[in-house]
């Protein structure tokens, strides 16, 4: 059976670099360096959080706040 977390996002668009910082269990600051434009920014959210939590892109999923710089953000683990 496969569990899900979910978690509060704050998004750095436009950063200088990519990075997945835990501020504790369920808030994290993520920084990307795309613009919030065409929803490149949420793209490359979804790809380092998979890549951090070492799940599938299709694990994460955005569930509130896709045009804010504040998300829910539920990880599928199995």
């Amino acid at each position: 059976m496969s569990e899900h977390i979910k978690l509060k996002v704050k998004v750095h668009p436009q950063s200088s670099r990519s990075l997945v910082k835990k501020i504790d269990e369920s808030n994290y600051e993520v920084l990307v360096t795309t613009p919030a434009v065409d929803n490149q920014a949420n793209e490359s959210l979804i790809k380092l959080l998979a890549k951090y939590f070492k799940v599938a892109k299709s694990c994460i999923k955005i569930v509130s706040g896709a045009t804010s710089k504040n998300k829910m953000v539920k990880v599928v683990q199995n």
